[in-house]
């Protein structure tokens, strides 16, 4: 456009030149010519226009959108139109409690009164892209500042809004897929409605009050004391089992022999003895009998 308009400006003093005096006029006509070339070469410069891959041209004449698009690629267009690249690839919004970690700088961490009344701090990842056909409707009627206007406060809102169904201890864990899933719903409608689509909502960190979070750590410290002493009980009740079992096999073993035994049995078990200690090359003492006096063996 800026050579359309410089040429016509050439062509306008070309014409001015024939008209004055002689020195002058034979300037005007190689002017003139100038002025024709420039604005060629603009009108060729502004019939053409490429896009960027994962982007796309939201066209302006006038000060009037157009409804269409232009995607990636070369296009001729009417040289007059105003073609504006807007990114359709995934962005992602962060709001976090760490400093420079999100979106804005500072603490930007979404806080929040669960169902009990208490605060919980939420750390938010939304990854979203602009839907193509609707960027000339997204353009009209909120700009290319959507991130502001759009995904940020709305994001909060939501999750503000779902938030008050759950109990803070609740959203810190069994329900907080849950709670993500109804947060997603909710923002995509939204999303939807304004020419964007929420692709992931990605709920990265969710810190309780500190008197929340000790009670929580005193009560799983209680229950791993509790499961610990289950575990010394079983330990000592199988301990007297086997004990149990062990005495009662003792007593089956006495029980057994006591009832086996005869004098017959013994007198027979006392020869034997006795047939070893003659064989031994040592002096012995043996007992034959009951009552009967000892008999000295000696082997030397």
């Amino acid at each position: 456009m800026g050579f359309i308009i410089l040429g016509i400006v050439v062509f306008v003093v070309g014409l001015i030149l024939s008209r004055v005096n002689d020195i002058l006029h034979k300037f005007g006509k190689p002017v003139r010519f100038a002025g024709m070339i420039l604005v060629v070469i603009g009108l060729l410069s502004a019939s053409i226009v490429q896009i960027d891959a994962g982007h796309v041209g939201i066209k302006k004449l006038f000060g009037q959108v157009q409804p269409d698009v232009l995607y990636s690629g070369l296009h001729f267009i009417n040289p007059f139109l105003d073609v504006i690249e807007v990114d359709t690839r995934t962005q992602n919004y962060t709001m976090s409690g760490v400093h420079d970690e999100g979106a804005k700088a500072g603490d930007d961490a979404i806080r929040v009164l669960s169902a009990d009344g208490l605060e919980v701090t939420i750390d938010l990842t939304v990854l979203y892209r602009v839907v193509p056909v609707d960027a000339p409707r997204l353009f009209k009627e909120t700009g290319l500042d959507y991130s502001d206007k759009i995904v940020r406060p709305i994001s909060r809102t939501k999750i503000r809004d779902n938030a008050v169904y759950y109990d803070a201890v609740s959203l810190y864990s069994t329900k907080r897929d849950e709670f993500q899933t109804r947060i997603y719903q909710s923002i995509e409608q939204e999303f939807k409605a304004r020419g964007l689509l929420l692709e992931n909502l990605l709920v990265r960190n969710i810190t309780l009050p500190t008197s929340v979070k000790n009670a929580i750590e005193a009560k799983i410290n209680a229950e791993q004391d509790a499961q610990k002493m289950q575990f010394v009980l079983q330990k000592e009740r199988q301990e007297a089992d086997r004990k149990r079992v062990e005495a009662q096999g003792i007593a089956d073993y006495q029980r057994i022999i006591n009832e086996s035994l005869t004098d017959k049995q013994l007198t027979y078990e006392q020869i034997k003895v006795m047939r070893d200690l003659a064989a031994s090359p040592n002096a012995k003492m043996i007992i034959m009998g009951k009552g009967n006096s000892p008999i000295i063996l000696d082997g030397k």
